[in-house]
């Protein structure tokens, strides 16, 4: 399941990487002013409508479909060859209800790297990864902890905590990658500050509309 919104130029190669035997491709566009949905629909993607905000589209997309396994991958990253195998293989020990990926740039550079590296550091130390790590989750597990939490930020990390309350999270080691574009526009050292604020913020349980409205000025 892909959220997008105005992604016409990335939306196709999200779609292809996701493309695996028995999956349904399901883009859930928040209102896009591009051609993100005639893109998805020609790459053979399912497009369903929803009102923008990340997990809403989640939430919108979960109810569109009843796959028994749900994966959610941001519109600017694609997933690694076979990922299909590794979720499988993965979810064929019964006490894993949920996991992710490992992650990489598509573009290199010391300070991208260094980001890389703070990410295998959070996933060594805490195991806590992002929503751009692909998650994936069974779906009784996601509908025990009542959907996707509708929050306007860090429901990434809400499904993890979710996840990890439901039994193990799987951190596989195939790499997804991403786009290095929101880092390189913002500054990678900035952009990963932010994001270290904010997850101290999640976890100091600080009123999630107060974070939005720093996050986003």
């Amino acid at each position: 399941m892909i959220p997008a919104l105005h992604e016409a130029d990335r939306i196709q190669d999200a779609i292809e990487s996701a493309r695996a035997p028995d999956a349904e491709v399901v883009v859930v566009d928040g209102g896009s002013q591009d051609a993100t949905r005639e893109r998805a629909r020609e790459a053979g993607a399912r497009v369903v409508e929803s009102e923008p905000g990340r997990a809403r589209q989640l939430a919108t997309g979960a109810q569109a479909t009843r796959a028994p396994v749900l994966l959610f991958l941001h519109a600017d990253t694609r997933l690694p060859r076979d990922w299909d195998a590794a979720v499988r293989g993965a979810l064929s020990d019964p006490r894993v209800a949920g996991g992710a990926f490992a992650f990489r740039f598509d573009h290199g550079g010391p300070r991208l790297r260094f980001v890389e590296w703070g990410v295998r550091l959070r996933l060594a130390l805490a195991r806590l990864p992002y929503g751009d790590q692909a998650l994936f989750v069974r779906r009784c597990v996601l509908e025990s902890m009542g959907g996707v939490p509708q929050v306007p930020i860090m429901e990434d990390l809400d499904l993890v905590r979710g996840i990890r309350a439901a039994g193990r999270l799987a951190l596989l080691p195939q790499a997804v990658v991403t786009s290095a574009r929101r880092y390189r526009a913002g500054g990678p050292l900035r952009t990963w500050l932010r994001h270290a604020l904010a997850l101290a913020a999640w976890r100091l349980g600080i009123d999630r509309e107060r974070v939005a409205a720093w996050y986003q000025r």
